[in-house]
């Protein structure tokens, strides 16, 4: 199996026979993890740290998993992965509106966890490599090399994988990008049909980047196919 070597994992978990058990495995892969198990002392750990991904459990003590992602996400671009027994959509939702990456259900299989891990490494890793290249449209400004979307010449606060699924979507402006591409190659895996992630992406970059949430004029939705960024609607 494919794994990035060396990357540094922080892992956010309470229980910590499930705890051991991850970092061993993970370790096994290539990675060095660090454990935390307070929801509260995780920003602070994170800032020594520097961890590449971090993996984080909802229900924690200190501070919840959510309240995590709401602390942290302001100035930490690494991309995080949920991994909680909670798995309910709203759930889901909420944890991919406060900015993690992905949501994975316990139980896991640790082949599986460790597939999408690489996933998102593998994503941020070749966008630390990209040449620089600005695309701009009218009023807005993307800079890939930054990662940095401007509108009205003021900076648009968008986490890693926001910025990902724009800078795709400009990119082919005019043209209709399927939701299958979308997953592939921002998500990293095949579209199973209900998972909601990128619902959920599109839905933060119309609201962040001023379009209309009823009837969207700068990213619209084609439906059964998938999406379509406006070239003149900025």
């Amino acid at each position: 199996m494919e794994y990035i070597l060396m990357a540094k994992i922080l892992l956010v978990e309470d229980d910590l026979r499930l705890a051991t058990l991850v970092q061993s495995y993970l370790a096994q892969h290539g990675f060095t993890v660090q454990l935390q198990s307070q929801g509260d002392a995780v920003a602070e750990h994170c800032r020594q740290f520097q961890p590449d991904l971090i993996v984080l459990d909802l229900m924690l003590p200190g501070l919840d998993g959510f309240g995590v992602c709401r602390q942290i996400r302001p100035w930490y671009k690494g991309p995080v992965l949920i991994l909680t027994a909670k798995q309910s959509d709203i759930d889901q939702v909420l944890g991919l509106e406060l900015g993690a990456d992905d949501y994975v259900v316990k139980p896991v299989e640790p082949r599986v966890l460790v597939a999408r891990i690489n996933a998102l490494l593998r994503r941020t890793q070749s966008n630390t490599k990209t040449d620089q290249q600005e695309l701009q449209f009218n009023r807005l400004l993307l800079k890939q090399r930054s990662r940095e979307a401007w509108l009205d010449h003021e900076r648009v606060d968008l986490t890693s994988y926001e910025f990902d699924l724009i800078w795709m979507l400009a990119k082919h402006a005019g043209q209709t990008v399927k939701r299958e591409a979308i997953h592939q190659q921002i998500i990293g895996r095949e579209y199973d049909g209900l998972d909601r992630t990128v619902d959920v992406r599109i839905s933060h970059l119309r609201r962040k980047l001023n379009d209309n949430a009823e009837t969207p004029f700068r990213i619209k939705t084609v439906w059964g196919k998938g999406y379509l960024f406006v070239a003149d609607a900025w």
